[in-house]
C-alpha cells in the first residue's frame, strides 16, 4: 500500500507538471495563431506587410448605391483658359464645295476653338552678366558696374535650379544619384552630389526661423496631434517626432524615442490644449494637457480580439464606438458642439456595462503549477490589457463625444509621418544627422504650406529669393 501511495503521489505530481506545460502550450499556440492572423486591418502593421495574405474585408458597410459617380454628381473635365498664351488661326484656303480659293477679305461666320496644353521646351538658358568699367570724363577715374545680388561666382546655378533640386529631394524623395541623371537627361547639366546636398542644406538653414515660429504656434493650439516613427541615419536607429494641427506641421529628428527626446524637442511639454495620440505611455507624462486617444487604433485592436478570440464584449465595444462616431458626425452637421446630456449619459452607461462584461470574459491569469520555483507578476493577455485600457482611459477614449473639436482618430499625425516612410522606401536611410535635420525643417515648412492651400513650389523658390514666404501662424 505504501508503494502504491508513493506511486500515486508521483503520478499526481507528474500530472500537475504536464497540466502546467499543456496550459503554457495552449497559451503559446493562441499567441502564435494571433500573430499569424495579424494584418493592417486588425493591428498596426502597414498594408505593405499584407502581401501574399488573404485580402481582408473592409469595415465599411454596403450602402446599396451603384458603383461610380452618384446621381447629381458634378463631373470634372479640363476647362478652357479664357486668356490663352498663344493663338493660332487656321483659315481655309479653298471652299470644300466648289473648290474656289477663299479670298483674304472673306467674312468669318463662325470660330471653333480647341486648346492644347503644352509643356515648354526643357532647356537651360545661360544668362551672362557683364559689369562694365568706364572712365569718367570729369575726373578720368574708372568706375565699374555692380553684379546683381547673389551673382558672386564666374559660373553658378540660379535660384530656379536650386529650387527644383530641393523639390525633387524633399517632396518627391528622389536620391541625389537619380537627380543627377534627371538634370543630365532633361537639361544637359552635370551637377555634383555635393552641390545638390548644399542646396538642401542652405534651404534648411533659410527656413529655420519660420519653422521655429511654426513650433510656437503649435504649442498654443487647442488640439495637437502627436506621433513618432523610426528611421535610420548611417544605419543607426533614430526617431521622427511630429506635432501637428490641421494647418500646421512640426517635425523633429532625435536619437531617442522617449521623454528625453520629447523634452529636448520642446513642443509637447508646453502644449496646454488637448493632445491626441495613440496611448504611448510617454505622452501621458505631460499632465498640463488634456488627452484624447486614437480610436482607429482601438478599432484595429478590437477587430483582432473579435477575429482571434471571439469575445462578445469586443464586438459590442466596436459597435458602440462606431455608432457614437455616427452620432457625432450628424450632430456636427447640425452645428452642435457636443452630444446632448441624454446621449452622453446613455453612452457612458453602455460603455461601463461593456467594460464590466469584458473584465468578466477575460479574467486575470492564474499561475500554472510549476516546479521551478519562479516568481513574479503574471503576464496578461492582449485582450485583458485592452479591456483594462478601456476601463482606465474612458475619458480619453470618448472625449470626441464631449468636444467636437477633438477628432475620433489620430489620422492627421499618421498622415504627416507617412512621408518619412515614403522617404525610406524611395531613398533609404539618411547619410548624416545634418541631412535628417534639414529634411525635418523643410517638411515642417512645406507640409504647413500645403495644408494652407499655398503653392509648395513658390514657397521653395522663396527660400532662395531673399524673402521667405510665410504661412499663417495663428494657432488652430
Amino acid at each position: 500500500m505504501e508503494e502504491l501511495q508513493r506511486e500515486n503521489e508521483q503520478l499526481k505530481q507528474k500530472n500537475a507538471e504536464l497540466s502546467g506545460l499543456l496550459e503554457a502550450a495552449v497559451v503559446r499556440i493562441e499567441q502564435l495563431t494571433a500573430h499569424l492572423n495579424q494584418n493592417s486591418r486588425n493591428s498596426n502593421w502597414p498594408s505593405s506587410r499584407d502581401k501574399g495574405k488573404k485580402r481582408t474585408r473592409s469595415q465599411r458597410k454596403k450602402s446599396g448605391k451603384p458603383v461610380g459617380g452618384q446621381k447629381g454628381h458634378k463631373g470634372e473635365t479640363l476647362q478652357p483658359n479664357p486668356n490663352p498664351d498663344v493663338i493660332e488661326t487656321h483659315r481655309p484656303t479653298h471652299c470644300v464645295h466648289c473648290k474656289q480659293a477663299v479670298s483674304d477679305d472673306a467674312e468669318v461666320s463662325d470660330v471653333r476653338k480647341r486648346q492644347l496644353l503644352e509643356l515648354p521646351p526643357l532647356q537651360i538658358v545661360t544668362r551672362e552678366h557683364q559689369a562694365e568699367t568706364v572712365v569718367c570724363a570729369g575726373c578720368g577715374e574708372e568706375t565699374s558696374g555692380q553684379f546683381p545680388e547673389g551673382v558672386s561666382n564666374p559660373v553658378q546655378y540660379d535660384a530656379n535650379v536650386k529650387q527644383l533640386a530641393v523639390y525633387l529631394k524633399n517632396e518627391q524623395f528622389i536620391p541625389y544619384g537619380r537627380q543627377q541623371q534627371l538634370f543630365s537627361d532633361l537639361f544637359g547639366l552635370s551637377i555634383s552630389t555635393a552641390s545638390l546636398h548644399n542646396f538642401v542644406k542652405k534651404a534648411g538653414k533659410n527656413v529655420e526661423d519660420v519653422v521655429a515660429e511654426i513650433g510656437e504656434a503649435v504649442k498654443k493650439s487647442n488640439v495637437v496631434h502627436a506621433d513618432e516613427t523610426g528611421f535610420y541615419v548611417e544605419g543607426e536607429r533614430h526617431w521622427l517626432h511630429t506635432a501637428s494641427t490641421p494647418q500646421l506641421s512640426y517635425y523633429a529628428a532625435h536619437r531617442n524615442r522617449g521623454s528625453k527626446a520629447v523634452n529636448e524637442i520642446g513642443i509637447l511639454p508646453d502644449c496646454r490644449g488637448t493632445l491626441v495620440h495613440d496611448a504611448w505611455a510617454t505622452y501621458f507624462m505631460y499632465k498640463q494637457a488634456e488627452h484624447a486617444l486614437c480610436n482607429v487604433h482601438h478599432i484595429r485592436d478590437l477587430t483582432a480580439v473579435i477575429e482571434n478570440e471571439k469575445h462578445e464584449w469586443a464586438t459590442k465595444m466596436l459597435d458602440l464606438l462606431m455608432a457614437t462616431k455616427r452620432k457625432v458626425d450628424l450632430a456636427r452637421d447640425s452645428a452642435q458642439k457636443t452630444l446632448t446630456i441624454e446621449q452622453l449619459a446613455e453612452l457612458e452607461k453602455q460603455y461601463d456595462a461593456i467594460v464590466q462584461d469584458g473584465l468578466a470574459q477575460v479574467p486575470l491569469p492564474t499561475k500554472p503549477p510549476t516546479t521551478d520555483g519562479r516568481r513574479g507578476r503574471l503576464k496578461k493577455s492582449k485582450s485583458r490589457n485592452l479591456v483594462e485600457r478601456f476601463q482606465n482611459r474612458k475619458p480619453q477614449i470618448i472625449r470626441f463625444a464631449y468636444d467636437f473639436d477633438v477628432p475620433f482618430d489620430n489620422n492627421l499625425a499618421e498622415r504627416d509621418i507617412r512621408m518619412m516612410k515614403v522617404q525610406q522606401k524611395v531613398s533609404g536611410c539618411f547619410r548624416s544627422e545634418e541631412g535628417a535635420s534639414a529634411f525635418c525643417k523643410l517638411r515642417s515648412y512645406t507640409s504647413t504650406v500645403r495644408k494652407q492651400g499655398l503653392s509648395v513650389w513658390n514657397a521653395l523658390g522663396s527660400l532662395f529669393s531673399g524673402e521667405v514666404l510665410k504661412p499663417a501662424l495663428a494657432p488652430e
